[in-house]
């Protein structure tokens, strides 16, 4: 729940839509994308944009971008401007890399030798500042702060050994992910073709889905229906309400080509030897839909078997478990299954009221919660109650709940929560605040129960988290394994943990340039979303130059 309140977010989600069979197509393509993106609309509500296509030249691409919520950036007026088309890609973004307006909506479009190309990013670039210097002296202009920018430049360059009349984009792309190692999930449109790209590490989420007819969707013989497109997305919690079923996950360095006809994988660029996958963990604890599937396994099932670990880890005795609406939900259920306590809601969420609630005088300020959540208090009145959370960032937003907790008559306020606490920033996508500002970096943090008014506080471990998020994974390898008469080596599993143990999965470049401190595309944000002060950055002086 804090991190929503303090607006912790993932950058971005992406999304693409191909027709299958004879073009033009019956497929209405831009509404399709329409749909899929309004599913990941809870990765970014800064802004959208869609790009389409018919396929026949690359010349002709139609584009619609506006800053705000999918569906007051595409309307019926808007969507006319994208047809006819047979191919598209669209975005919706919150900015951690480069300031939040027009000129940095995504997709992209750039000119290329062998014509346009549009790309869609979700990540960030763990050497954007290096980048940016090689494309500025190579005199390449750069019309945005977003680093998303530099992965679209990077493609526009030319392997050497490519023909003038043929372009070969599997070598442009393998250029880029020789140039940067993560964090980028991408999808790059040219002509009939949309490419999906996972970088080596598999940062970032990017899944497959097939389309099928909306009669056969939840029939016994959906696997022989007839394929009538592909989409491919940030998530799959986006295919249903389009009529789409998961197909399969884009493997990290795997470049994956999708056409109208199928759906092939032309080369899959590996880590250097000895580093396992670092698929973001907290895409898990609390960014992802719960009907997303990662990995093989749903988000839902990992949040429970998380609630479930921390009973293990942190028992106390009890009358009921609860939590704040609404993202720890599964984890309070795993909770309270494990402990053999019931679960019972305590709060109720008013819907309509949001961050930007205006608070005109001090005696709306002081109300705090109380204009937001509404309290059972016959479910908990006279009983000790715990509450599951996803995470605690400052401290400040958990506190007043346990105040109204109180003060509507439970005798005991354990919180229990869900996730290890955050100690570093994360340079890979994802807006966290400085680390002086994290509360497990604090004084505080010592006697935090005290510190927020609850009479425990206990933080699942890094390595409950783990073990939760990967024993379904093991299992399966496992199983998969044994079913073969010739064991194969079965590879290193891996998560970033980055921000729960500042250990990052790669070498991390200094945060700024001597020179380019205007620069907002350099990745390195404060809690508001903008630039961290240098002079104060925590990493200033731990990871040195290498440009």
């Amino acid at each position: 729940m804090e991190l929503e309140e303090l607006g912790i977010r993932e950058e971005c989600g992406v999304f693409g839509c191909i027709a299958s069979g004879v073009w033009p197509t019956e497929l209405d393509v831009p509404h399709v994308i329409t749909l899929g993106l309004v599913g990941l609309q809870h990765r970014g509500q800064e802004s959208a944009g869609i790009v389409t296509s018919d396929g026949e030249s690359s010349q002709a691409f139609k584009v619609h971008k506006g800053m705000g919520l999918i569906n007051h950036v595409f309307n019926a007026d808007s969507l006319k401007k994208l047809y006819v088309s047979n191919l598209g890609i669209g975005h919706t973004r919150y900015s951690t890399s480069g300031i939040s307006e027009l000129q940095n909506c995504q997709p992209f479009v750039v000119e290329t030798l062998h014509g346009k190309i549009a790309v869609a990013h979700n990540g960030e670039l763990t050497n954007a500042v290096r980048l940016r210097r090689k494309l500025m002296r190579h005199g390449v202009g750069l019309s945005t702060s977003s680093d998303s920018e530099l992965i679209t430049q990077l493609l526009a360059f030319t392997p050497p050994l490519e023909n003038d009349d043929t372009a070969d984009w599997v070598a442009r792309i393998k250029n880029l992910m020789n140039e940067t190692p993560t964090s980028y999930s991408l999808l790059i449109m040219h002509k009939d073709i949309i490419y999906a790209v996972r970088d080596p590490y598999g940062n970032r989420p990017l899944c497959i889905g097939r389309l099928i007819p909306v009669g056969d969707m939840n029939g016994k013989g959906k696997d022989n229906s007839e394929t009538e497109g592909w989409v491919v997305s940030s998530e799959s919690c986006s295919f249903l309400s389009i009529g789409a079923e998961y197909y399969r996950e884009v493997l990290p360095g795997e470049i994956v080509k999708i056409s109208r006809y199928d759906v092939q994988t032309l080369d899959v660029v590996p880590r250097p030897e000895g580093d396992p996958s670092a698929f973001c963990i907290f895409e898990y604890v609390y960014f992802a839909r719960p009907d997303s599937i990662f990995e093989g396994q749903m988000v839902y099932s990992v949040r429970r078997r998380c609630g479930q670990q921390l009973a293990i880890e942190a028992p106390v005795e009890a009358d009921l478990v609860s939590t704040v609406p609404e993202s720890a939900t599964p984890a309070a259920l795993g909770y309270a299954q494990k402990c053999g306590l019931p679960y019972v809601e305590v709060l109720c969420k008013n819907r309509y009221v949001g961050r930007t609630f205006i608070q005109p005088n001090m005696r709306l300020r002081q109300l705090g919660v109380a204009k937001k959540f509404g309290v059972l208090s016959d479910n908990f009145k006279g009983k000790r109650v715990v509450i599951i959370d996803d995470s605690i960032v400052r401290g400040n937003t958990i506190s007043p709940i346990i105040k109204l907790l109180r003060e509507s008559g439970a005798k005991e306020v354990h919180i229990r929560v869900a996730s290890p606490p955050i100690r570093f920033p994360c340079y890979m996508g994802i807006n966290i605040p400085t680390k002086e500002e994290l509360i497990a970096n604090r004084p505080e943090f010592h006697d935090l129960a005290n510190y927020i008014g609850a009479d425990s506080v206990v933080y699942l471990s890094v390595e409950g988290l783990v073990s939760s998020v990967q024993e379904s994974i093991r299992a399966r390898q496992e199983n998969e394994n044994s079913l073969k008469t010739q064991k194969s080596h079965v590879g290193k599993i891996g998560h970033c943990t980055a921000c729960l143990t500042g250990e990052y999965p790669v070498e991390l470049e200094c945060p700024v340039q001597p020179g380019l401190e205007h620069l907002q595309g350099w990745g390195i944000h404060g809690f508001s979303g903008q630039p961290v002060p240098v002079p104060h950055h925590p990493y200033s002086k731990e990871f040195p130059c290498k440009i």
